[in-house]
This record gives C-alpha cells, structure tokens and sequence, in this order.
C-alpha cells in the first residue's frame, strides 16, 4: 500500500517516536482502523484535503498493510472522495494528536 507522507507528518513521527517511520505508520494505519470498525469514528479529513494532493514534500512509503486493514481503510476512502494514500496520511496525523492528547509522546531518545 502507498501512503504519501507530507514532511509535516514525518516530522511528527520523528520528533515523538523515533526514527522507525515505517512502524509508527503501520500503528497510525491500525489505530484509525480499529476506530472505525469500533464506530469511535476519527477525526475525518479535512476538506481541503482533497485528492489533487498536497504543495508540500511528500514521502511515500510503500507499506505492506494487512489486507483487512487496508480493505476498511480503501472504503473510508472512497467513502469520504478521497485517494487511499492521503487518508493514510491524514491517519497519521489523527495518531499523533491523539497520542498528544494523552500525553503518549516526548522527545525521542
């Protein structure tokens, strides 16, 4: 799965959890999911977020994603008018608030 990463998300996951970038996305991708199938419903995506992209420079990371996970996460997308890589990335930046929230992360040793 492609998940496009824009350098304020990777900066995110760098500064609070570390350099494993890949695993934090994996995390994000499992958290969002399970609080869509919970009816916890995430934050949704904003509007403008739309599917012509972001301005900003972007990662992509190519992601092997559990096929339940990436199935819920492929009809959230579609659901909501958007690519499948950009509600990943919208997932992680859901994961870092939230963890912010309460109070889960610091600076990465």
């Amino acid at each position: 799965m492609k998940i496009a990463l824009g350098a304020f998300a990777r900066s995110g996951i760098e500064s609070e959890l570390g350099s494993a970038v890949p695993d934090a996305v994996q995390a994000a991708l499992c958290h969002y999911c399970g609080k869509l199938q919970s009816g916890r419903a995430p934050l949704a995506p904003p509007a403008f977020l739309g599917a012509n992209g972001s301005p900003e420079e972007e990662t992509v990371l190519d992601l092997a994603v559990d096929p339940e996970i990436e199935a819920v996460l492929a009809r959230e997308a579609s659901a909501r008018g958007l690519p499948l890589d950009r509600l990943a990335g919208h997932s992680v930046l859901v994961y870092l608030a939230e963890l912010d929230f309460i109070g889960a992360t610091g600076p990465a040793a």
